[in-house]
């Protein structure tokens, strides 16, 4: 008998006409890895909430959903809470206590676990993740991978039979989201826990889960293995829609339209790489970058900000300048201070010490309403707060560029932006009844509309697939070609490797560097793409998928004569 069981399941929210799911069937057998995949919005977060009786939505549900043989919606409360874990995307949703170890011990005080007992569960679980150096901190002085990693070790502190993980690794840089992943592949292999994962980021996942079950619109594709979802994917009427989502490898080998096994992994990229094809020709050539004749829109020179007069300087001694028509990714470990910069920058939180310039001029010089209507837009890391009204078409139509236009001119720009990042079938809903990824790309869209010189965006990728980050992209392309300037902070370095014109790095409360984004990742070992990892040292200086493709046809292929 299947763990758990999900039978002709459809679902619809309160209030809404059409169900975000449709007649899901799955099964997830005892032990099993299932990877959860799909475009946002398709509805995976809404199925695993349904899996947890404590977090399922308000709407109606027709189908089964039977764990253990049991129906969710008949357990008792105290075996939902032992048995079924669940991590959120957002750690700081989900973590409740002021202190690490009360964090640890709170689920199981809850169950009235004996104090003896408690004790030594918070020990044991400490040392399997390593949590002893930070365990008498308090949970807001943590970086963002350390509250993750609490996050999934108070879940595991009640021993799930079932651990089901949200996009857990959306707002981790890449250093942080492979320990935590590893930290999820242990607890499988070692344990036995059965694990139910969705996830974008594909990269490290692919060829380590068992099984992967797709999602699009609500509906269940396929589950099947990996091997087998590439076939199935590559049979689909839009092969294209799902190919940027994949691995590195598995691109790299459909554009060169590779025969034989494809390579899932990096190392077996690599491999495919030195087996196929020459490298006579190691590197593209690459224009030189220059911003000499640019107009410069911000700098800062020797800046230090502290949050209050008695604490730490997290900005110790920034000088960064912003050029127009730039579109810059700040790049960096969780809770080096990347958003407090963003801040800075726009001119939320002010220098204590240091030169702040808004095109040339100090900021005193702008007037509250110049700088915040017309000079920046900033997307927070929580697009939540930018909202204020029931739907996402209220919101929308605030935007004070429209009140210059007509009624029919201001619906035809709302209607080109929703448009572009596919939000038209949105404007209805509540704002909060949105997905993640589209509750980001509505936090854009209102973000556009105001037509700002300056977009500040705070992870902007975080929740959305692979095709959305691409059409995201294309949006920002030409919206800096009019001169305007885009700052990204970001963990996503392969968007910022594909689309930045120069990445920085901040490190220790400073820009550390700041270069065009071959030369910055070309020259990274761990905090790099997947691209680079896999063709170093066979190419040099190649740092996505499109330029590993390229060097690849400009060599051609390695003869069958010399292969044998």
């Amino acid at each position: 008998m299947a763990l758990l069981d999900i039978q002709n399941l459809t679902f619809t929210y309160a209030g809404c006409n059409s169900p975000v799911l449709q007649a899901i069937d799955l099964q997830v057998q005892k032990g099993e890895f299932l990877l959860l995949c799909g475009a946002s919005g398709c509805g995976k977060t809404t199925l695993l909430q349904l899996l947890k009786k404590q977090l399922s939505p308000n709407g109606t549900q027709s189908g089964e959903i039977l764990f253990d043989g049991t129906r969710i919606t008949e357990m008792e409360e105290r075996d939902s809470v032992r048995r079924i874990g669940y991590v959120r995307q957002d750690p700081d949703a989900q973590i409740v206590c002021d202190r690490v170890w009360h964090e640890l011990a709170f689920a199981l005080e809850s169950l009235g676990e004996p104090t003896d007992r408690i004790r030594r569960k918070v020990a044991e679980i400490c040392s399997f993740f390593g949590i002893g150096e930070w365990y008498h901190q308090t949970t807001d002085t943590l970086s963002g991978g350390q509250k993750q990693i609490l996050a999934l070790a108070s879940v595991m502190a009640c021993e799930p039979d079932l651990l089901i993980l949200d996009e857990p690794t959306a707002m981790l840089d890449p250093i942080a989201a492979t320990h935590f992943l590893a930290c999820v592949r242990r607890i499988h292999a070692e344990f036995g826990t059965t694990v139910i994962l969705a996830e974008h980021r594909l990269e490290e996942l692919f060829s380590a889960c068992d099984r992967i079950a797709w999602m699009d619109a609500g509906r269940m594709l396929f589950s099947t293995t990996p091997r087998e979802t590439l076939i199935k994917l590559s049979a689909h009427s839009q092969p294209e829609r799902y190919l940027p989502a994949l691995p590195s490898a598995v691109r790299l080998f459909w554009m060169l339209k590779g025969e034989g096994d494809c390579p899932l992994t990096v190392r077996d990229g690599a491999q495919f790489l030195r087996t196929h094809f020459q490298n006579a020709i190691r590197s593209l050539d690459q224009a030189p970058l220059s911003t000499s004749s640019k107009p410069v829109a911000i700098s800062i020179e020797d800046g230090y900000f502290r949050y209050t007069r008695e604490g730490t300087d997290v900005l110790r001694g920034v000088s960064l300048s912003v050029y127009e028509g730039e579109h810059l990714c700040i790049l960096g470990a969780n809770g080096v201070g990347k958003s407090t910069l963003l801040r800075v920058l726009g001119g939320v939180s002010r220098l204590w010490k240091g030169k702040y310039r808004l095109w040339g001029k100090k900021l005193r010089e702008f007037s509250p309403k110049v700088l915040y209507e017309s000079q920046f837009a900033w997307l927070p890391q929580d697009p939540k707060t930018l909202f204020v009204h029931d739907t996402v078409e209220a919101d929308l139509k605030e935007s004070t560029s429209l009140r210059s236009l007509s009624a029919a001119e201001a619906e035809a720009r709302i209607e080109d932006i929703c448009e572009q990042l596919s939000i038209k079938h949105l404007r209805g809903r509540h704002p909060y009844d949105l997905s993640g990824g589209e509750r980001q790309r509505a936090a854009v869209a209102k973000l556009l509309l105001r037509e700002p010189k300056i977009l500040l965006l705070d992870e902007p990728t975080k929740g959305l697939d692979a095709y959305d980050k691409e059409r995201l992209a294309s949006i920002l392309t030409a919206w800096k070609g009019e001169g305007r300037v885009i700052v990204t902070v970001t963990h996503d370095v392969e968007f910022a490797a594909a689309f930045a014109d120069r990445c920085a790095l901040f490190f220790d409360g400073q820009v550390i560097s700041a270069e065009a984004p071959v030369p910055f990742f070309s020259g990274n070992r761990f905090y790099t793409t997947a691209a680079r990892r896999m063709t170093y040292p066979y190419y040099e200086n190649t740092v996505t998928v499109e330029m590993a493709a390229t060097l690849c046809l400009q060599n051609g292929r390695i003869k069958e004569a010399e292969l044998q």
